[in-house]
């Protein structure tokens, strides 16, 4: 896991945590580890394993996703996984001429609306 997500991980951490009025003792305890391992997990330090990151999930009562919301590959690989395409990635991979065959396109279109 790379240093990034384990940061943006462990912030999320500390952000519910706190929003509960948990101590990093009370989360450690829930979740069977010591409160030092759960300082790693909110600094980045260390990552947090799947069956860890459910556990933490369950103890605070968010989905799991909650820890990779806002994170900068998150939204890409989940409307990936939905299958969905959004029209920014769509046009990012037209070639020029494509870019421009469906800008004529679009303007005919406003034209014909208009007249």
């Amino acid at each position: 896991m790379s240093l990034e997500l384990n940061q943006h991980l462990g912030k999320q951490l500390r952000a519910r945590r706190s929003a509960l009025g948990l101590t990093q003792t009370q989360v450690a305890r829930a979740i069977n580890v010591t409160f030092q391992q759960i300082q790693k997990y909110e600094k980045g330090t260390n990552g947090v394993s799947s069956s860890r990151l459910l556990q933490l999930a369950n103890f605070l009562k968010v989905p799991v996703k909650y820890f990779f919301e806002e994170y900068k590959d998150f939204q890409n690989s989940e409307s990936q996984v939905k299958g969905e395409i959004t029209l920014e990635n769509f046009i990012s991979k037209l070639s020029e001429i494509e870019k421009e065959k469906l800008l004529n396109i679009l303007q005919s279109k406003k034209l014909s609306k208009t007249a």
